[in-house]
């Protein structure tokens, strides 16, 4: 009897290896993969891994050396390369793989595919083309983020990298002014006191997070005002490592903004964008009514206006 038990048991254990064995169902899978400690994946990841028919990387070394820290053979498996720059040369590569019938997992190089990551456009594609598409839950440098800042979590917006240059990052700051709850941004390192100075300015003082090396050994979080934070990082070398900028959810009275608030903000707009489109964002952005904010917007930049014409009366004839 005991005999029959421990066959029947055996029998299990050696159809639960097959199945761990057999290959997956054709599909795109998108594994959130480590973005720092190789611990944090998931098992799911790893089986996927191993039962896939074809792997694709962001960066073939990054994933290729993630799975031999856990010890999941390659087995003479394609390994494809696929990112910003050759994405219209490897996609339909992909695609042709998926149309025949084969389980593709994609890996970014850290993080959750498709959060600010070349995948979209491969998703979107995989879609279109009628492929089922998984999703594979794991680490996100975003929420990983959120929970260290400090800050409120009842709602948030990730807001993605802010443009590189001063004038349009302020523009495209203005915009998330009025936004409720939390901001998350990615950011260089090297683009760090810039950016937080430049939020200082387009969404006014609030309280911030600026982590990095998230999950690593020499994981910092830094917490202040934007403007103090901008000031520290302004005052020493820039840090190395991955950075998050958390911003606070805006005040609870920025839609009630007085005359003062909205010259300011639309001094600042208008510098950098039409009248029209200045009006139209200080108006969404403060509930003011729009008449309101258009005489004001016409007023400023008579101001302005006689402002330059005096500097230019002012300064001194060329010899």
């Amino acid at each position: 009897m005991r005999g029959s038990k421990r066959l029947e048991n055996a029998d299990e254990q050696r159809q639960d290896s097959v199945e761990d064995c057999a290959p997956l169902s054709a599909g795109l899978y998108f594994a959130a993969t480590p973005i720092g400690t190789a611990a944090d994946i998931t098992l799911r990841v790893l089986d996927t891994l191993r039962r896939a028919d074809i792997l694709v990387a962001e960066d073939t070394r990054v994933l290729r050396r993630l799975m031999e820290i856990h010890s999941v053979p390659l087995a003479g498996r394609p390994l494809i390369s696929y990112h910003d720059r050759n994405g219209p040369e490897a996609r339909p590569k992909i695609l042709r793989l998926l149309a025949e019938g084969k389980s593709v997992v994609y890996a970014s190089d850290a993080g959750t595919p498709l959060v600010a990551d070349p995948g979209f456009r491969l998703a979107e594609e995989a879609r279109e083309a009628g492929a089922t598409i998984v999703s594979l839950p794991g680490p996100s440098a975003v929420l990983v983020a959120l929970l260290a800042s400090g800050l409120p979590t009842d709602a948030f917006a990730f807001c993605g990298f802010p443009p590189p240059k001063s004038g349009k990052r302020r523009k495209w700051l203005a915009h998330w002014r009025s936004t409720p709850g939390t901001l998350l941004f990615f950011e260089s390192p090297r683009r760090l006191a810039e950016t937080l100075a430049d939020m200082g300015a387009a969404l006014g003082d609030r309280p911030a997070a600026v982590m990095r090396e998230l999950t690593k050994r020499f994981e910092e979080t830094r917490r202040g005002m934007l403007l103090e934070l901008a000031e520290t990082y302004a005052a020493m070398e820039p840090p190395k490592g991955e950075a998050v900028i958390a911003v606070g959810p805006a005040p609870a009275n920025l839609d009630q903004a007085g005359p003062q608030e909205i010259d300011h903000a639309l001094e600042e707009l208008m510098r950098l964008e039409s009248l029209k489109d200045a009006v139209r964002t200080v108006a969404e952005q403060t509930g003011a009514p729009r008449k309101l904010v258009y005489d004001r917007a016409i007023a400023l930049r008579a101001q302005m206006a006689e402002a330059e014409a005096q500097n230019d009366d002012g300064e001194p004839e060329e010899k």
